[in-house]
C-alpha cells in the first residue's frame, strides 16, 4: 500500500494564519523546493484564494495557478472546491460549475477536494461529474456513513 501525503501550505496554512494574503511573488521562492519533496499532492487554491487574490493583493488567480503550476510541475495540484458554490458564497448553475471546472483544468489544476457547507451530497454532484469527465481526480469529504456512496466516487468517504 501507498501512502500519499497532501500538504495545504500554500492554501489553508496562510488562510488560517493571515487570512489568506500570501502573495504569489512570496510562493514561488519556495516552489522548487516543494515540487522535489515528492508530494502526492499539493493544495495551493480554492475556498478564499480567489476572492483575496481578486479583492485584497489584486493578483489575477488565474495566473497565480499557471504560475504555480509552471513552478511546480512534478506535483498534482490541488484546490478545495465548495461544491455548487464553486469559490463564491452562493450556488452556481450546473453549467457554470462545469465551464469552471473546465477552466482550472485548463489552468493547471490535477486534483479537486470538493465538499458542500450545508453536507447536502447533491451540492458536490456537478463538480464532480465534470472533474470524471476530464478525467481529473475528485475527491470528496462529506459526513456520509461508510455503507452509503459518495457523489465522486462509489464506495469511496
Amino acid at each position: 500500500m501507498t501512502v500519499a501525503i497532501t500538504d495545504v501550505v500554500l492554501r489553508d496554512a496562510h488562510q488560517s494564519l493571515f487570512a489568506t494574503r500570501l502573495r504569489l511573488d512570496d510562493m514561488l521562492p519556495i516552489a522548487a523546493q516543494l515540487d522535489d519533496v515528492g508530494y502526492g499532492s499539493l493544495e495551493c487554491w480554492g475556498g478564499a484564494t480567489f476572492d483575496a487574490c481578486i479583492r485584497f493583493l489584486g493578483e489575477d488567480p488565474w495566473l497565480r495557478l499557471r504560475e504555480l503550476k509552471k513552478a511546480m510541475p512534478k506535483t498534482p495540484l490541488q484546490m478545495l472546491l465548495r461544491g455548487q458554490n464553486l469559490l463564491g458564497y452562493r450556488h452556481y448553475a450546473d453549467d457554470v460549475v462545469e465551464r469552471f471546472v473546465e477552466r482550472a483544468v485548463k489552468n493547471g489544476m490535477d486534483v479537486f477536494r470538493v465538499f458542500d457547507a450545508m453536507n447536502d451530497p447533491r451540492n458536490m454532484k456537478p463538480p464532480c461529474r465534470r472533474c470524471a469527465a476530464t478525467a481529473h481526480t475528485p475527491r470528496a469529504r462529506s459526513p456520509t456513513p461508510p455503507a452509503r456512496r459518495t457523489p465522486c466516487r462509489p464506495g469511496w468517504i
